[in-house]
């Protein structure tokens, strides 16, 4: 039990201080509250319509597009890296299913290019 007093002491200040710090901000803090204080921030420019607003399709497809981008160089970077070892150990295996794997993103390219993904007004 004494390898966690450590630990115990330190969640110990951190409650103490999560707690205590908010307070002594309200009790200690000025009270200044005015009208251009309590808007929501919108980078500088007044809020315009509502937060209820629908998004673009179009930004669904961008987003779309990211992570196609993303997923493809999150597992080809270290398919990549280790490729030779892979082919060594498993032959041509790797390499089609690699193939296979492009295609497969290949096929979530061809969408985007399809709903106009690639064009950008």
């Amino acid at each position: 039990m004494s390898e966690y007093i450590g630990f115990a002491m330190l969640l110990g200040v951190a409650i103490v201080l999560g707690l205590a710090l908010p307070l002594l901000n309200q009790l200690l803090g000025p009270l200044r509250k005015k009208e251009k204080k309590l808007m929501p921030y919108e980078s500088g420019m007044d809020p315009v319509g509502t937060a209820r607003d629908r998004f673009s399709v179009k930004f669904y497809l961008i987003a779309m597009l990211f992570i196609v981008f993303d997923i493809e160089v999150v597992f080809m970077y270290p398919w990549a890296v280790q490729y030779k070892q892979l082919a060594l150990e498993y032959g041509s295996f790797p390499f089609m299913e690699m193939l296979v794997f492009v295609a497969i993103l290949f096929v979530g390219y061809i969408y985007i290019l399809w709903k106009g993904g690639f064009e950008w007004d």
